[in-house]
């Protein structure tokens, strides 16, 4: 069977949905009190043969249950949420929880891909290239991207990069993350804005190098990560910890144009003063380095903001059932 931690979430129903279209359809689903929660909805039309709440999968990993019956795990399960303030709870799930998964799979020679994230690399001092040697030295903005570097860091420390394989996503959007609440992508929210007030609101730019929209994220389409990971669960040679990004950076103006032109509306955007609590943490320039990446031969191409936006836009967000 495959498992797939978060798989009631985000990235990792996306991942479900990707393995069902290739007729896997014994994969235990991994999440947190999913069941009575709005995410539920990104697996009702998923085949998948168990779901497991995320404290009791660890009892059965360590009760030895499901030793011989796995050939993958896909662990998309964490603290998703870059304004989280409590450090000890990042570290219990998003390094300890990661580290447990990781060393069974190690024990058992069962593949692991586990999520990385763009929030390692800080405000970009020191750029974007997922480089070894580049990884102890970077240093985070949140205490969320720094209890993912610190998992980065075990990983690479102790030479686990020749066993397992990281991916630090960059803006992920795309289906599925209605239930995401204010960690929603803009492209998500955008959208809903411009639908219900025929405007979209944009952050102000507090560095005089940026005008007022013109912060650069690099964005990349959800189901171009799920081919990517797919990709490289079919070709297992390649480990280590790799960018997933388009390595492309657009800005927020470019993000509202597309969906403007998704929705067939006028463009209107009005920029807002950005919160307190996000002027020291926020990141003006993201751009997913693929040298590392490309070296694999992986062959997937990344869609732009127009093209992902008017796939998100007409074959999701404009219908009644928007769910992959």
């Amino acid at each position: 069977m495959i498992l797939v931690t978060g798989g009631a979430g985000f990235i990792g129903s996306a991942i479900i949905w990707k393995l069902n279209e290739l007729g896997e359809t014994d994969i235990l689903v991994v999440d947190q009190h999913a069941e009575n929660s709005p995410k539920w909805n990104n697996i009702k039309k998923r085949q998948y043969s168990r779901y497991v709440e995320s404290d009791q999968f660890l009892e059965i990993l360590e009760n030895g249950s499901l030793n011989g019956k796995v050939k993958a795990v896909f662990h998309m399960g964490a603290c998703s949420d870059t304004t989280e303030p409590n450090k000890d709870f990042l570290h219990k799930n998003n390094f300890e929880y990661t580290q447990k998964i990781a060393r069974w799979c190690m024990q058992n020679n069962v593949y692991l891909a586990y999520a990385s994230s763009a929030a390692t690399y800080g405000d970009g001092t020191l750029g974007f290239s997922d480089d070894d040697n580049l990884t102890p030295r970077l240093k985070p903005l949140n205490l969320y991207g720094q209890s993912k570097l610190d998992f980065d860091i075990w990983v690479l420390k102790n030479g686990y990069d020749k066993l397992i394989t990281g991916f630090r996503f960059f803006n992920v959007y795309g289906p599925n993350e209605y239930h995401k609440g204010h960690m929603r992508s803009l492209a998500e929210k955008g959208f809903y804005q411009i639908r219900d007030t025929g405007k979209m609101k944009l952050f102000k730019s507090y560095k005089k190098e940026y005008p007022d929209g013109g912060q650069k994220r690099d964005f990349v389409y959800v189901k171009d990560i799920v081919d990517t990971l797919l990709w490289f669960y079919k070709h297992p040679q390649w480990k280590g910890i790799y960018n997933l990004g388009s390595g492309h950076a657009q800005s927020w103006n470019e993000l509202a144009e597309a969906l403007f032109l998704a929705m067939s509306k006028v463009k209107n955007i009005e920029y807002i003063d950005m919160p307190d609590n996000l002027k020291n943490q926020y990141q003006y320039f993201t751009e997913a380095n693929l040298t590392k990446f490309r070296s694999t031969g992986c062959p997937i191409t990344f869609m732009n903001l127009e093209k992902g936006a008017q796939n998100y836009v007409k074959n999701h967000l404009l219908r009644p059932d928007p769910y992959l």
